[in-house]
């Protein structure tokens, strides 16, 4: 495809034309089996906590829309895969340098010619989106559509940094859970219940059970 049919089809909302730019999910779950991953969030509490090196020993290290890294004693430094629903200028590309670009929202139209046409792109099926905002009765976040996806693979573990379900805010933003389309307290019940359920997934940080 080219970059003016792209534009087009996005214009007119043709999802099946962009979807044939994306790798298909399949080689997505081949590259997580067996693989431990690092599903880093912008929560503003992980910034207070030095898991920059646990983050970074994963076998693949996964972050979320413009990836805030303010320190790599926090943070860390590995971006291997960049789980995008917003737009992303060149210059944060250039500083996150991912392999991978994944493409999570219903939004085709934030969607740039840049991502779309970068190496093993993948977009989210729009059908898939539907059935987790209808399970949680609300959008999901970027976040939850990661975590949903990785714990469908035969992946290893999970290890969630960064997530406290915008209890401290976001790193990349100023406004407030309510200012937000989100439902952050049933997220947390769902990832909650998920971990519960697959030994798999480890909420790194999480607070301690009384």
């Amino acid at each position: 495809m080219t970059r003016a049919g792209f534009l087009l089809a996005r214009t007119l909302r043709w999802d099946a034309p962009i979807a044939r730019l994306s790798v298909p999910k399949a080689e997505l779950m081949a590259e997580l089996k067996d693989k431990r991953v690092a599903l880093v969030g912008n929560a503003r509490s992980l910034a207070e906590r030095d898991e920059g090196a646990e983050i970074d020993r994963a076998d693949i290290v996964i972050r979320i829309n413009r990836a805030p890294m303010p320190a790599t004693r926090t943070h860390g430094a590995r971006t291997d895969w960049l789980a995008l629903a917003t737009s992303i200028g060149a210059a944060d590309l250039e500083r996150v340098r991912p392999r991978r670009l994944l493409w999570m929202s219903h939004k085709r139209k934030r969607l740039s010619w840049r991502v779309a046409s970068s190496p093993g792109f993948y977009l989210h099926p729009l059908v898939e989106w539907r059935a987790l905002k209808d399970a949680l009765g609300a959008p999901p976040t970027t976040g939850m559509m990661m975590i949903e996806l990785l714990a469908s693979s035969a992946l290893s573990e999970l290890r969630l940094h960064g997530f406290d379900f915008f209890a401290s805010l976001s790193l990349t933003g100023s406004r407030r859970a309510d200012q937000v389309p989100h439902d952050f307290a049933t997220e947390a019940r769902f990832v909650s219940g998920l971990i519960a359920r697959d030994p798999r997934v480890v909420q790194v940080g999480a607070p301690k059970p009384r």
